[in-house]
This record gives structure tokens, sequence and C-alpha cells, in this order.
């Protein structure tokens, strides 16, 4: 099967679209298949012997830490030269946009994945007059797809609720061989701690964004002394936490990648999520997979992943209090803490990325053999 791929995101930019995304592409050329990638240009032009096609990449005022393609007729010319059998248009936004009205154009099968609940970060950024606007728009994109995948539960009831039709599941997956607890690095837990190793260590790895309420840990620290805070990730919001957290045991260090992320997350004691806008939230089953419990907002996505009590804790965002003691509650009981890692790398351990793999290919072939293809006539086997 030749399968094109639009995305909003791609590497070197790292978040758990890009990882879900390469992880799928992987399997899929070693099943055999031809891949073609269209995404912003940042710099890279083949993945793991996959070609990316780049389509100029631009900062745009209201997130200046990150660089987006806008739509672009590149991508018909791609379109056209590759001559897919199915386009998957990845959390279409932007460049999206062009994906979907070219497949289209072109009469070419096509599917799409929502990954950003875009709608619910209105509220954080002031702009919550907009969110029906921003339904509507992501609305009309997604209902031209045979199929759109979303990765839980919970988003997909919202979605079918707002009328986005013929949505469907994607598995969640993790790479255990990369997240285990065997990575745990005494050199890596100092650069975390600032040279603080004997700290309880808290762990945050993702986006710096006002959506994200990192805020929220501030308060746990300021009660006890003993914990150390390090925030793995960059994003729009990171000058503003390092001045909120400018007087707080917190280590910055940045993105990190593979290996060293893998340590980052072995080498810590808890995992902190306070986010309630995610759609999934893949680093909690990193976190997970490496031996590490988690402490998380109570949302539909976080409900999913966390058996409450056992593999990490939930906590209600809407009483005041109710998240430093549900963290104090874990670090200061060494025996539930160590009880909860090796729950928390068991639940994770039949998750790994091959059966979502799988599942999206069998998604690509429900809608090439449904769909009457311009130049081809036969089904996909």
């Amino acid at each position: 099967m030749k399968i094109a791929i639009v995305t909003e995101t791609f590497l070197p930019s790292t978040d758990g679209i890009v990882t879900r995304l390469c992880e799928s592409v992987r399997w899929l050329k070693a099943q055999g298949h031809q891949i073609l990638i269209i995404a912003p240009d940042l710099g890279v032009s083949e993945y793991n012997g996959i070609p990316v096609k780049g389509i100029p990449a631009h900062r745009l005022f209201f997130y200046r830490t990150k660089k987006f393609a806008l739509p672009h007729p590149l991508v018909k010319k791609y379109l056209e030269s590759f001559q897919p059998d199915i386009v998957h248009v990845v959390n279409p936004a932007l460049l999206g946009l062009a994906g979907i009205f070219f497949a289209k154009r072109l009469g070419l099968s096509l599917i799409a994945s929502y990954h950003t609940n875009v709608a619910r970060y209105m509220d954080y950024y002031h702009l919550s007059l907009f969110k029906p606007l921003i339904w509507r728009y992501f609305r009309a994109m997604h209902n031209q797809a045979e199929i759109n995948l979303c990765t839980s539960q919970t988003v997909r009831e919202e979605l079918e609720e707002r009328k986005f039709r013929n949505v469907r599941l994607w598995k969640r997956g993790v790479d255990l061989q990369r997240f285990r607890p065997e990575m745990k690095s005494a050199a890596m837990r100092s650069r975390l701690t600032d040279g603080h190793p004997d700290k309880t260590l808290l762990l945050y790895v993702g986006r710096l964004a006002a959506e994200k309420e990192i805020e929220k840990v501030r308060e746990i620290l300021e009660a006890s002394p003993g914990l150390w805070l390090a925030l793995v990730g960059d994003g729009p919001y990171r000058k503003e936490l390092e001045a909120y957290f400018s007087h707080s045991n917190v280590t910055f260090t940045g993105f990190l990648h593979d290996q060293t992320l893998a340590e980052a997350y072995a080498s810590s004691d808890l995992f902190v999520f306070p986010s309630t806008t995610e759609t999934l939230g893949l680093v909690i089953l990193e976190a997970m997979a490496s031996g590490l419990p988690v402490v998380a907002a109570d949302s539909g996505p976080s409900r999913e992943q966390i058996e409450n009590g056992k593999s990490g804790v939930l906590y209600d965002p809407k009483r005041p209090g109710d998240f430093l003691q549900k963290v104090l509650s874990i670090v200061n009981d060494a025996e539930y803490l160590e009880t909860m890692k090796i729950t928390a790398r068991q639940e994770s351990i039949h998750l790994g990325w091959n059966k979502a793999s799988e599942q999206l290919l069998e998604f690509y072939k429900q809608v090439v053999d449904r769909v009457p293809l311009h130049t081809n006539k036969r089904k996909i086997i």
C-alpha cells in the first residue's frame, strides 16, 4: 500500500503525536508499505528511510516557540507525484487543511486523526468566545474523511456529541524496550535534581504551556522541602514558569530525547501531570512503563490509563489542596511508593506499539476497500 501522511508536526519536534507517528510509520515500512510524509520544513528530509517532504514553515504570533506550515500548493504536487492509495491527515489544523482539500480534489481515499483539543485551550488564552467557531472549523475538516481516529474513549464520545462522523478509537502504545525501570541512572538523577539526588524527585514531561497548569506543583514543593521537581520539555510558557518557580527546587532541562528521556523517567520517583486538556497524555504511559507511578488530574483520558490507587492516583482538580494531599500520601509512604512502581510497569507491558500500528493498517484497508480510487479500482490486500 502507498500511504501519504500529512502532519502538522514532525521531527525534530517532540510530542505524543510525533512519537505515535514515528512508531506507526516505522512498523508500516517494516511490513513492506511505501510511505511519504508531508510536514512543516524543519530540516528533516527523511526518517528511517522514509522521505519527508517539507512545506515552508513560519513562526506565528500566537505560538512563537514553534514553526507552523500554512496550506500550500506543494501538498498537491507531492500527492500527485506519489499517487498514494490513501492519505492520512494527522491532527489537521493549518497544513492539514491543504491535505484534506487536495486529497478530496484528487479523489484519494482519506482518513484523519484528532489529537489536540484546541477548543479547550481557548479557555487558557482568554479566547473562550471563539470556541464554537473552532469546533465548527475542525468538524468541517474531519467530516471530509471516511474515518476519523482519536486516542481515547472520552474524546471519542465528545467528538460524536459534536457531530464528528465515523469516529474510531486508535489504541495507545508505548516503546517497552526504551522505557523501562532498568534505564535508571545516578548521573541523570543528579542532573535532574541539580546535584541533590537525595531529594524525592517529581517529574513532568511535556510542553510548557499555560493549559498544562504546571504552576499547581509549586504548593507541593513549598509544603515539603524534601521534594525536587524536574520539568522536561519546552514551550511558550517557559519564561513565565522560570520566574514563577525561581525560588523553588526546580530544574528546567529543555527537551530530552531517546535514551536520555528514558533515563529521566526511570531515575525519578513520581510523575506529576496536572493537565486536564489532554486527548490521551502519552507521557503517562511512558512513565508507567518506566516503573514511575503517576499523580494526575482526574479526567477521562487519565482514568483510561491509571488504575486509581494502584498504578497511580487521580486527584480532583476542583478540590483545593487535593493535589498536594495525594502527592504527599505517596512520597511519605515508601512501601506504598515501591508497590505502585511495580504495578505501573506491570499495567503497561501489554501495550507495545505493534498492536496500535496493526490496527491503523486495518483502518487504512477499510477505507481503501470502501472508496474507489481515481486511478485504481482494485482492493488492497
